[in-house]
C-alpha cells in the first residue's frame, strides 16, 4: 500500500558530467512509479535529455517547451522578461500551476517537467529564468506528487543558487575516477551547507571491488565526507546499447536495474521512516 505524507519526497540527483545521473534518474522514477507512487521527474539540465531517457520518442520529446524558455509565463510571474537585468524580480512568484500548465506525462505515469536553461550564448542575464526554477521546484506540493526527482547539470552550479533547498536527499554519482569523486564530494559539502539532512553516493559502472576501494580512497584523499549511506551499481554493457532509452533496461531486468530498485526501496522506506 502506497503511503502518503504531508509534503513531496525531494531528492536531487547530481555529479560530474557523464556519470550517469540521468539514467539513474529515469530509472529511479520509473521504479517508483511501478510502486504506485506518483512521481514527478524535474529535468533542471540544460542539455534536457531526461525526456527521452525516460521513455518519451524524439517527437514527444522535440514537442515539449522548456519551463524557462515559457516567455509570457516568466514575465507574468517573475515581473522580469527574460535576459534582464534582474533588477525588479518579485521574490515570491506565484508558480503554484507550472506542474499543471507545463508537465509531460511519461511511461509508467511519470510527470515530466523540463526547465531548460540558457537558450544562446550572450543571452542576458538568466536572472529570471532562475528565479522562475527555483520557486517553480520549491512550490510542488502534494496534490503534485509523491515524490520528486530532480535531475541536474553537471557540477555544482545548481547548489550555488540554492536550487536544491529544501530536499530531503542528495544523492550525488560518482564513477571511480578522481575528477568524479572531487566533484560528488564538493556537492556533498554545499548539499550540507543547504541543510539537506540525507546524503548519500552512488558509485555507478562498478566493474570490480577494487573500484569501490579506489572510490573510498579518493573521498579520503578530498579530506573525508560523511555520507548517510554509500551505494554501487555495477557497470553493464547493456545500458550503452539500451541508449539514450532506459525501456530496453528495464524490459530485461538489467542488473543496473535491479540495483537502482533496491535503492529506489531503501530511499523511500528512509523517507516514511523520517516523515512518521
Amino acid at each position: 500500500m502506497s503511503v502518503r505524507r504531508t509534503a513531496p519526497v525531494r531528492v536531487v540527483i547530481s555529479g560530474k558530467g557523464g556519470v550517469g545521473k540521468t539514467t539513474l534518474t529515469a530509472l529511479l522514477a520509473r521504479e517508483l512509479a511501478r510502486r504506485g507512487q506518483r512521481v514527478l521527474a524535474v529535468d533542471a539540465d540544460a542539455q534536457m535529455n531526461l525526456a527521452r531517457t525516460l521513455g518519451l520518442s524524439a517527437a514527444e520529446a522535440a514537442a515539449i517547451t522548456p519551463l524557462s524558455h515559457e516567455r509570457g509565463y516568466i514575465e507574468e510571474t517573475v515581473g522580469a522578461s527574460p535576459g534582464g537585468d534582474g533588477s525588479m524580480l518579485r521574490l515570491n512568484p506565484d508558480v503554484s500551476d507550472a506542474v499543471a500548465r507545463f508537465g509531460v506525462d511519461g511511461p509508467d505515469g511519470v510527470r515530466l517537467l523540463v526547465m531548460g536553461g540558457l537558450r544562446q550564448a550572450g543571452g542576458g542575464c538568466l536572472c529570471p529564468e532562475n528565479s522562475l526554477l527555483t520557486a517553480a521546484v520549491a512550490a510542488v506540493g502534494r496534490e503534485d506528487a509523491d515524490v520528486i526527482l530532480m535531475d541536474t547539470q553537471a557540477g555544482v552550479e545548481h547548489f550555488g543558487r540554492a536550487l536544491a533547498r529544501g530536499f530531503d536527499q542528495a544523492v550525488v554519482v560518482t564513477d571511480a575516477t578522481a575528477n568524479a569523486v572531487t566533484v560528488a564530494v564538493q556537492t556533498a559539502r554545499l548539499a550540507a551547507d543547504l541543510g539537506i539532512p540525507r546524503i548519500a553516493m552512488v558509485v555507478n559502472r562498478m566493474r570490480t571491488p577494487s573500484d569501490a576501494e579506489r572510490v573510498s580512497r579518493l573521498v579520503a584523499e578530498e579530506g573525508g565526507f560523511p555520507f548517510t549511506a554509500v551505494r554501487a551499481v555495477p557497470w553493464d554493457e547493456a545500458v550503452v546499447a539500451a541508449d539514450p532509452s532506459v525501456e530496453p533496461l528495464l524490459a530485461a531486468g538489467s542488473p543496473v536495474v535491479q540495483a537502482t530498485s533496491a535503492l529506489a526501496d531503501e530511499w523511500w522506506a528512509a523517507a516514511m521512516e523520517v516523515a512518521r
